[in-house]
């Protein structure tokens, strides 16, 4: 028996437009899953699945919205129709704003409230509100995965990034509680687990880390100090712990925050 094999698993990726959400969807085709992309852009969802299909004719996409649960449930509706099950979810979808960062000139009384809410509602009700609706098939089930995006910022104090932190924090302590909540009433076969991304270059924060000319920005540099490998990562560097998590090899784990950061978490800056 292969514990790794995802041949027969359907997986929902939210956010699979994006840099690192587009990474594991590829990935987890070539692994032999069905990967069904949401994206709140019928654009993003139509280019997506187009450049997948070259991948695997396993790919199908979604136009859906995270914080919007009847656009969720209207979904689950749609897949549940076609594809009879859902086997994992994968909570890919978050981000940031401006208004919710301290910029260098600014202290945290600057902040955009509208936009602190924003983002806490993206990275947080856009895991916690798919989390629900999907959750519940996959407890009628009496079995399926859910994959949440923490982050460093949950664990440790990242400057400058405030509504982003407060949501990711919050989804560590999510992730914990339904993965109990789910194990209790609904048996061992529902799982809850994140995985924290240590420092990825994408769309969002290319600016404040690479200069144009490719070298580190004040703020690269510090990361990179800190961080033991001395390096960024690479987004198909999260694929060795999504596949873990996906596949029935984890099927006694729940509940946890796999790191995947280079080191930055273990070290003290000393």
């Amino acid at each position: 028996m292969n514990l790794f094999n995802l041949d027969n698993k359907v997986i929902l990726v939210t956010g699979g437009g994006g840099v690192l959400g587009g990474s594991m969807a590829e990935y987890l085709l070539t692994q032999g899953a069905t990967v069904l992309i949401l994206h709140y852009k019928e654009q993003t969802v139509t280019d997506t699945v187009i450049r997948l299909q070259k991948v695997s004719t396993k790919v199908d996409g979604f136009v859906c919205n995270v914080v919007d649960e009847e656009s969720i449930k209207q979904t689950a509706d749609k897949i549940l129709e076609k594809y009879k099950q859902i086997d994992v979810l994968i909570n890919a979808a978050g981000g940031n704003m401006p208004g919710a960062t301290v910029g260098p000139n600014q202290s945290v009384f600057d902040i955009d409230m509208g936009d602190f809410k924003k983002v806490v509602d993206l990275n947080l009700f856009g895991s916690i509100i798919p989390s629900i609706v999907f959750g519940k098939a996959m407890a009628n089930q009496k079995q399926g995965v859910i994959i949440n995006m923490s982050s460093m910022a949950a664990d440790r104090t990242i400057t400058r990034v405030a509504g982003y932190s407060a949501s990711k924090a919050a989804i560590d302590n999510y992730t914990k509680w339904l993965a109990v909540e789910l194990a209790l009433k609904y048996g061992d076969g529902l799982r809850v687990n994140a995985i924290a991304p240590g420092f990825f270059i994408g769309n969002q924060n290319r600016k404040l880390l690479l200069n144009d000319d490719g070298s580190y920005t004040d703020r690269g540099n510090t990361i990179i100090n800190n961080t033991p490998m001395k390096r960024f990562g690479d987004a198909n560097e999260l694929h060795g712990a999504l596949h873990y998590l996906c596949a029935d090899a984890s099927k006694f784990v729940t509940g946890i925050v796999i790191p995947v950061d280079g080191g930055f978490s273990a070290f003290s800056g000393v």
